[in-house]
Parts: structure tokens; C-alpha cells; sequence
């Protein structure tokens, strides 16, 4: 997998992965939820607890829910999430990218600071003049 297709559309799958990361770090369900497709799956195979979910509305409503139990400091601040791209490939309306994540949060088990890195495989769809995740699979890379 590489970068190719219209840079212009390359640009903005970039972008729409900087918003997903901004509205990590700020906890906003509005603008992270606004990167989903009505009917994406997000799925977190190495989550057995939450395993995957159908549909945006399901989407934003498990990351509301983590989003409580994953952040610094008590979770009184949010985590520490980046993401950037490795690759993204656009063929006409669709796409596909895989994007690597750095993320500093407190284990809600133990207190203990985690540092982490991890991968999504994404596929993507372009509605209009907007590109959007139609499905997401993460999987940890490292974390100590």
C-alpha cells in the first residue's frame, strides 16, 4: 500500500484523520462522530470486551462510554492521542489507508501512565465533497 490517487482527496483523508485525533484529545463526541458513515463498523478486535460496533450511533455511543474511562489524571484531562497516515490509496469514490496512533492515557485497571502505539486499517467512502471512515479496525502495536 502506498499514497496514490488525487492528491486534493489524499489531503482530505488526512485531514478527516486529524479531526478524529482532535476530537480525541478534546473529547468532543460531535467532531469525532462526524467522520463515521451512518452504517461504519468499528472494530476492536483486541478489546474482546467491546469487540466491534454497527453503525454510527453505536460508534459515538461506545466512545462516549470509553472516553470516560480513558484519559490523565483521573481521567479529569483527556488522553494524549496523534494520529498520521502510512498509506492511503483512493480509487474513485472509495479508499483505503492505514494510519498509526501514539496515545498517552492512565490504564483505568491499574493508574498506571500506558504509552502506546497502535494501527487502524481503514476503508473509506466519499459523499458529496467529504471523505468518511465506512470502517475502522485497530489493533495495538505496543504500549508500556
Amino acid at each position: 500500500m502506498s499514497f496514490t490517487g488525487p492528491l486534493a482527496d489524499r489531503i482530505a483523508i488526512r485531514e478527516l484523520m486529524e479531526t478524529y485525533a482532535h476530537g480525541v484529545m478534546t473529547r468532543d463526541a460531535d467532531i469525532w462522530g462526524a467522520v463515521w458513515t451512518d452504517d461504519a463498523y468499528w472494530a476492536l478486535p483486541e478489546y474482546p470486551d467491546l469487540g466491534g460496533f454497527d453503525g454510527k450511533a453505536a460508534i459515538v455511543a461506545g466512545w462516549v462510554e470509553s472516553m470516560r474511562h480513558y484519559g490523565l489524571d483521573n481521567c479529569t484531562r483527556p488522553m494524549i492521542y496523534v494520529m498520521i497516515p502510512g498509506a492511503i490509496e483512493v480509487d474513485g469514490n472509495q479508499a483505503t489507508a492505514i494510519a498509526y496512533t501514539s496515545e498517552i492515557y492512565d490504564d483505568p485497571a491499574t493508574g498506571k501512565r500506558v504509552h502506546a502505539r497502535g494501527r487502524y486499517e481503514d476503508e473509506l467512502i466519499k459523499s458529496g465533497e467529504r471523505w468518511l471512515f465506512s470502517r475502522r479496525e485497530y489493533r495495538i502495536m505496543f504500549a508500556q
